[in-house]
């Protein structure tokens, strides 16, 4: 699985193919084109903190390149274009002994992993996405990276998550967005392949959208079928207040319904939701959620839960979890530097239901300090800090295994066009 052309050459051929694409078969699409490269550099360590894991610390060091072009539309009534996603991670430092976590190992999300078990020197996937625009509607065919409820693809590694299928997104009537679509290849954060649906599942469908009632009320709905495994309804609410000068009060507030389709499992009630008070540089936030059914929440591989209490390590989406969240955050702007912000969060989950019993529950902390330059030659430059704190009682399953972790990444986009 290992990648033996250079990594810097593969990177110049991504570019070079996005470049003369865009210079030759659609040189009519570039006076609306954009095209940028990502440079995003992570070190992540885990430190496993109870017996029974296959390594006791994990590491991994790696550099990623995310290159986009993203073209304009062609003139007329049916407007055509073309955007492309080039993607390269590069191992700077790693090892068999250090991918490898809980119970069996499976990596900790950053590099593939060779058979015998040890991280790739390199990896990389090359997606084109074709689209046409008529009016306000567009259609896109091929790689896709959607953001939204019951389907967001992956983005909190080395590497981003891929779909592929079709997406149509309308904007025909003033405050109205509507989606559909079909999606049937993923392509995971640590992967450079794409595949189909597991089983005998061809295609995920979807259906939906949002409407902006007034400037401070947003109302959503979507519905999402998972072939052959379960049939999915979300409904959201969003409303900002405003309370006087420097205060308002978020409210987000979300609900899934998830019906499998498959005999003796039946469905799967998520309510979630999150208050927000911003004070001037300072916002104070409190979440909460309440999960029943005999099942768990319906998702299609590679996606992240649509889930106020989604966090850094885990996702706290397991049967018939109920969960709170205190978070905190400042914009360091109100002392004088902009820039600067730190974010805080405490989520504790219960009532889990398990092979270990009803009662299982776990928590998690996190704490970031980010950073992104405002001047000098350094403009731009990203600096990101995480620190995390995981620990399960009574739990069985994915992710629930003690970690203390810490991340380190850089991030830098240049502009290309």
């Amino acid at each position: 699985m290992t990648r033996k052309a250079p990594s810097l050459a593969r990177l110049s051929c991504l570019l070079a193919g996005s470049w003369i694409a865009s210079g030759s078969a659609f040189a009519a699409l570039l006076d609306d084109s954009k095209a940028s490269l990502e440079l995003r550099n992570m070190y992540l360590n885990r430190d496993y903190r109870e017996p029974g894991t296959a390594t006791s610390y994990g590491e991994v060091w790696a550099q990623g390149f995310i290159a986009r072009l993203e073209s304009g539309y062609t003139e007329g009534t049916v407007g055509l274009g073309v955007d492309m996603v080039g993607l390269l991670g590069v191992r700077l430092d790693s090892g068999k002994g250090r991918v490898n976590g809980a119970s069996g190992g499976g990596g900790i999300g950053m590099l593939p992993l060779e058979r015998d078990g040890s991280p790739v020197d390199d990896y990389s996937e090359l997606g084109v996405t074709a689209k046409a625009r008529i009016s306000r509607s567009t259609l896109h065919l091929g790689t896709l990276q959607p953001t939204l409820p019951i389907v967001q693809y992956n983005n909190t590694r080395l590497l981003p998550g891929t779909y592929s299928g079709g997406l149509i997104t309308s904007q025909e009537i003033e405050g109205l967005t509507l989606h559909a679509g079909r999606l049937n290849q993923y392509n995971l954060r640590d992967q450079s392949h794409r595949q189909g649906f597991p089983g005998d599942i061809d295609n995920f469908d979807l259906l939906g959208g949002s409407y902006t009632i007034t400037p401070q009320l947003t109302a959503s709905y979507y519905y999402g079928r998972y072939d052959n495994t379960y049939k999915q309804h979300f409904t959201g609410l969003v409303h900002t207040l405003p309370l006087g000068e420097g205060l308002s009060l978020r409210s987000d507030l979300r609900y899934f319904r998830t019906d499998y389709d498959a005999s003796g499992v039946g469905s799967n009630h998520f309510l979630n939701g999150m208050f927000t008070l911003g004070a001037g540089a300072h916002k104070f936030a409190a979440g909460f959620q309440r999960m029943s059914g005999d099942s768990v929440l319906g998702l299609i591989p590679g996606a992240d839960p649509y889930s106020t209490n989604l966090s850094t390590y885990w996702t706290f989406n397991r049967q018939n979890e109920d969960a709170w969240q205190l978070r905190y955050d400042y914009d360091f702007a109100g002392l004088g530097i902009p820039g600067l912000a730190f974010m805080t969060r405490y989520i504790s989950g219960y009532n889990i239901e398990s092979a270990a019993g009803k009662d299982g529950r776990e928590w998690e902390r996190n704490s970031d300090l980010v950073y992104t330059f405002q001047d000098s030659s350094l403009k731009g430059l990203r600096v990101h800090l995480r620190n995390v704190t995981y620990r399960a009682g009574q739990v069985t399953g994915p992710g629930a295994v003690d970690i203390d972790e810490n991340r380190v990444i850089l991030s830098y986009t240049l502009s290309l066009l």
